[in-house]
């Protein structure tokens, strides 16, 4: 179980870095993302990369 959630923390975290990355314009990949620029992906990132850091601090627990 422990091996799970820290996988899935960090891919939850991956994900989260990556909407906040297009949201915010600093990543443009692919070109063709619907979510550059979209400020509202970079709140939904947020989220996620903050629910991937609980997982993985509930693996280490």
């Amino acid at each position: 179980m422990r091996r799970f959630l820290l996988i899935a923390g960090l891919f939850a975290l991956a994900v989260g870095l990556l909407w906040i990355g297009q949201g915010t314009g600093i990543i443009a990949w692919p070109r063709s993302s619907f979510m550059i620029d979209q400020l509202q992906w970079a709140g939904y990132g947020a989220a996620m990369a903050g629910f991937g850091l609980v997982l993985i601090w509930q693996s280490n627990q």
